[in-house]
């Protein structure tokens, strides 16, 4: 018998040729020792020659999992384990119809059948094609099941398997409805790390859909206990960096975002935002940014310390992902009502954006976001003025020429935020920066309003509103600067046109929110500015889009609309200078 396996070395080919065929011979025997043989050598085979197979050299070893004798069937799915870590056996093994003899396997009573057939179903379940067959083969239930042995190894395979499942949306249903929920969460107190880390990387996974936090939210009221307490620990860092993406998931609902506070969460993410590691500190930043969305968690977020951390966070070229949700974190926080913010003022929050926005390292995407939390700021009665006395006009022009129609909108939308404050000091600052630096505001808005590029985006309406703001203020000096300039004239009067044109084919309006913030609660607060002040003319009875017409259409009219008012503002200029 050894005299067959022990020839296994580099020099041989036993997946072709007379070696498989001798070893084929020995599986189809009916003895024992024969049929050991051949899944021993199979076995050892594949520890060192992983690569693509073909049917023949398969079909031996899916007999062999069909022997009476236990150590066959051992040997057997071992080297179906080894070989399914390549992508075209996965596949091959399922086509042939190797997951029903590995499934039979699996509620064999036999512990190393069990952590064999687990451990290959495991590997067939990484490939996309196979997870939806894994889970109509009924072997969600077995693997569920086996997710609670007493073995060790048994249980991290099956953990595997079902993290392996809970890669698309339909498949997590299925997982929920085979009661794989339950057995996930007490797993997150394991003993074994990786069965930690699998159970806890699953349920991450899980709590990605909204039908998913509702089935952890009524099923598992302990769950954020124990989550919390496990962060307490001394863990890997990969494990703590998942619980706290798991902790973020379950934050995108309202109920979990107070209740991640209200047991403790924040004591036990502080210490992660102040690790060395950068894994930690960004899955952190990711869950606060969530828990920051709901009001109520303003004042213990700061209280317990975290904004001087996050504000500190915001130059930090090299990691754009993390400046990302830092500063989103402080935006969603400014955007809460009824809290006093002189401690964002305090913490040198305006200095930070400061050294980002002037950073040539600086991401186009963090530029975004430093953009829409400029325009949230210009929103509250505290925070504007900085923006105003430490010169972030000129940094909000210069960001109308990024080339990023996100990050053009959002300045675009806080210059104009800032002129409707009627404010002195902003009317002195916007007449000051009227031609300079790169051509100044009135720059900005010629650029919008005439280059090709604009047409039908939510930039060139915010930019007509940005004019017609202008016209509408106090300031006899800056409606000056627009209605006696021809080209400004010219431009706004061509867009009125198109309102005029595009009014003739619809009559019944729907209005369009901007949202340029990532959290849907920013995006409300954004969009009321937004729609007080540049659809007011909605309330007016003015005709929009209709529900059918096209984005780019619906983007021209509210343009046009806008500059219909503003072109009536000019008159009214032209009037009075003309009556005097």
């Amino acid at each position: 018998m050894s005299s067959i396996y022990c020839l296994a070395d580099t020099r041989v080919s036993f997946y072709e040729g007379g070696a498989l065929k001798a070893l084929t011979v020995l599986a189809h025997s009916d003895v024992h020792h024969l049929q050991l043989s051949a899944a021993t050598a199979f076995n050892e085979i594949s520890e060192y020659d992983v690569r693509p197979i073909s049917p023949e050299a398969l079909e031996p070893m899916l007999y062999l999992l069909q022997s009476a004798y236990m150590d066959v069937q051992h040997g057997a799915s071992a080297a179906l384990g080894n070989l399914a870590s390549v992508v075209e056996n996965k596949r091959l093994i399922v086509k042939m119809g190797g997951l029903e003899l590995l499934i039979r396997q699996m509620l064999s009573p036999n512990t190393s059948a069990q952590i064999n057939s687990v451990g290959c179903i495991t590997n067939l379940a990484a490939d996309e094609e196979n997870k939806l067959a894994i889970a109509k083969s009924g072997a969600l239930v077995p693997l569920t099941r086996l997710a609670r042995s007493k073995d060790q190894r048994v249980q991290r395979n099956a953990t595997g398997a079902l993290l392996n499942m809970t890669h698309r949306p339909e498949l997590r249903l299925m997982l929920i409805e085979a009661g794989s929920v339950a057995v996930l969460v007490d797993l997150i107190g394991s003993v074994d790390e990786e069965t930690q880390y699998y159970a806890i990387t699953a349920l991450s996974n899980i709590a990605v859909d909204v039908g998913g936090r509702n089935v952890l939210w009524d099923s598992q009221p302990e769950l954020i206990d124990m989550l919390v307490k496990a962060l307490h620990r001394p863990l890997k860092i990969k494990i703590q960096s998942q619980i706290v993406l798991t902790l973020r998931n379950l934050a995108c609902d309202t109920r979990y975002q107070v209740q991640i506070v209200d047991r403790g969460g924040l004591d036990a993410l502080l210490p992660l935002l102040q690790s060395s590691y950068t894994i930690l500190i960004t899955s952190t930043c990711a869950c606060l940014r969530n828990l920051s969305i709901d009001s109520r968690n303003e004042t213990p977020i700061i209280c317990s310390g975290f904004l001087p951390e996050l504000v500190d966070l915001i130059p930090q070229a090299d990691e754009p992902d993390l400046q990302c949700h830092a500063i989103s974190t402080v935006r969603n926080m400014a955007a809460n009502s009824g809290q006093d913010k002189q401690a964002f003022i305090d913490s040198g929050l305006f200095d930070r954006i400061k050294i980002a926005l002037t950073d040539s390292r600086t991401h186009p995407k963090v530029l975004c976001e430093l953009a829409a939390a400029l325009s949230v700021f210009a929103l509250n009665d505290q925070l504007w003025q900085p923006i105003v006395e430490l010169g972030f006009c000129k940094l909000l022009i210069q960001l109308t020429r990024c080339r990023n129609l996100e990050a053009e909108y959002n300045a675009c939308l806080t210059l104009g935020t800032l002129a409707s404050k009627g404010m002195p000091e902003v009317y002195d600052e916007l007449v000051r920066l009227w031609r300079a630096p790169n051509g100044g505001i009135r720059g900005c808005l010629i650029k919008v309003m005439t280059l090709p590029e604009y047409a039908n985006t939510n930039v060139r309406s915010i930019a007509v509103w940005l004019a017609k703001t202008l016209l509408g203020c106090v300031r006899f000096d800056l409606i000056e600067r627009i209605a006696c300039d021809a080209q400004l004239v010219a431009a706004i009067e061509e867009m009125a046109k198109c309102k005029v044109i595009l009014s003739s084919a619809c009559s019944v309006a729907s209005s369009t929110r901007f949202s340029s913030a990532v959290t849907e609660d920013v995006k409300g607060k954004q969009a009321d500015v937004a729609d007080t002040h540049i659809m007011a003319f909605i309330a007016n009875g003015e005709h929009v889009m209709t529900d059918e017409s096209s984005g780019s259409d619906h983007e021209a009219f509210r343009a046009g609309a806008l500059a219909c008012q503003a072109m009536a503002l000019i008159d009214d200029y032209s009037l009075q200078v003309g009556g005097k």
